[in-house]
């Protein structure tokens, strides 16, 4: 029976791996950054060239920047990190509740026209009593009484007419 370790081996040494030229020129290029800042004397920079030119691995190479601070070859960088969770472009839509359209509607058994009417015609609240609003209605006969409320009537008859409105449960008066 095999096991996984059988079939592809032991993990690999990320120091034990071959470098290619571009590693080499990479860190024969940092080297060169390490000796113009005067850390590296001229004949131990040349050395240290010579041996970045004779590398065959990472780890032949990360001798070489040992006692050295950053900057490093490539390589010798931490890897990133791991990316966050991709962000949504956009935010979750909304979901507002929408009245039912017209013709799906539940109408009110009382008419528009004739609350308007009443309210016009009669103007102490009468068309608010046919809808069932009885505050509304009340309170326009008390002001009616007092001289004040026949133009508030008059105009609440006018947009009940044009625009409609509800009954006492909430639902359009029937056009």
């Amino acid at each position: 029976m095999f096991t996984y370790r059988d079939l592809v081996g032991d993990p690999v040494d990320q120091d034990a791996l071959r470098i290619g030229t571009e590693e080499r020129e990479d860190a024969m290029r940092v080297l060169g950054e390490h000796f113009a800042a005067g850390r590296l004397p001229m004949d131990e920079y040349e050395q240290r060239v010579d041996d970045a030119l004779g590398a065959r691995t990472r780890a032949d190479l990360r001798s070489l920047f040992r006692d050295l601070p950053t900057p490093h070859p490539q390589f010798m960088a931490p890897p990133p990190p791991a990316p966050l969770a991709p962000r949504p472009l956009m935010p979750a839509p909304v979901l507002v509740p929408m009245a039912p359209p017209a013709e799906l509607a539940v109408y009110s058994e009382k008419s528009r026209v004739a609350a308007g009417l009443l309210q016009i015609l009669l103007p102490f609240g009468t068309g608010r009593f046919y809808t069932g609003h009885y505050h509304i209605a009340v309170l326009q006969l008390v002001l009616v009484l007092t001289g004040i409320g026949v133009i508030w009537s008059m105009i609440d008859g006018i947009l009940l007419i044009v625009s409609g409105g509800t009954d006492r449960d909430g639902r359009p008066l029937r056009p």
